[in-house]
């Protein structure tokens, strides 16, 4: 199973950030689950697998940039990645089943509503939303994934935090 980061390091950053596990739960399951979120992302990062398609993980990668400017070594998987999958992963044990995102389905959404004589009608500003299915779920993996994409018209990226 294919992960970013390790148990113990995993186990490190929970006790860092004051979190326990519940009985039960497999670090290693959590992890893979984590990083898997964590490359929902990889179609906005700069370069590409380094180990080409049958690369499991999409990190490493070759021709990366942090904030569009200094290169990642082509061996190296960026310490923001591993915190942001194991957030991810935590995130799954407070709320299991968040990684999933919502499930939409096209021509099923409710636009206008009426009950009696109370109408509503809901808009779609696609805020919350990045391309046509994946909605990102935490600011603090946002902002630790952010510096990896080179898209200055903030178009293909929530900012959570602001611009």
């Amino acid at each position: 199973m294919a992960a970013y980061g390790t148990d113990e390091g995993f186990s490190d950053w929970l006790d860092e950030q004051g979190y326990r596990l519940p009985t039960g739960v497999f670090p290693a399951v959590l992890r893979a689950r984590g990083s898997t979120y964590v490359d929902s992302y990889e179609v906005y990062w700069t370069g590409s697998r380094a180990g080409g398609a049958m690369q499991e993980l999409g990190w490493p990668r070759v021709n990366a940039f942090m904030n569009c400017i200094t290169a990642v070594p082509a061996d190296a998987i960026p310490p923001a990645v591993i915190t942001a999958s194991y957030r991810a992963a935590w995130l799954e044990v407070e709320t299991p089943g968040v990684l999933a995102g919502p499930v939409t389905t096209p021509g099923k959404r409710v636009k206008r509503q009426k009950v009696d004589s109370i109408e509503r009608e809901f808009f779609d500003d696609g805020a919350a939303k990045v391309g046509s299915a994946t909605a990102f779920i935490d600011p603090i993996i946002d902002s630790l994934l952010r510096q990896f994409i080179c898209d200055r018209s903030a178009g293909a990226f929530i900012f959570s935090l602001g611009s």
